[in-house]
């Protein structure tokens, strides 16, 4: 993730954990979030696809989820 990112000392991921999902949640500077998501969210699926790869081996019955938190807003 941090070649990706112009401030790669901002790049943060935090796992959270519920009855269904294990989470991991991207967090970035908010000048690196368009980097993250893409063009036409390319990058972000990407990453979504690695994830799918590891989410269809179930940890403890828990599926695995990236969040990508967009603080532009």
């Amino acid at each position: 993730m941090k070649p990706l990112v112009r401030y790669p000392d901002r790049v943060n991921v935090t796992k959270r954990d519920s009855n269904r999902y294990h989470e991991y949640v991207l967090d970035v500077d908010p000048a690196d979030v368009g980097r993250v998501i893409g063009r036409q969210g390319h990058v972000a699926s990407a990453l979504r696809t690695v994830v799918e790869g590891a989410r269809n081996k179930r940890v403890n019955d828990k599926k695995i989820r990236l969040v990508i938190n967009d603080h532009r807003h």
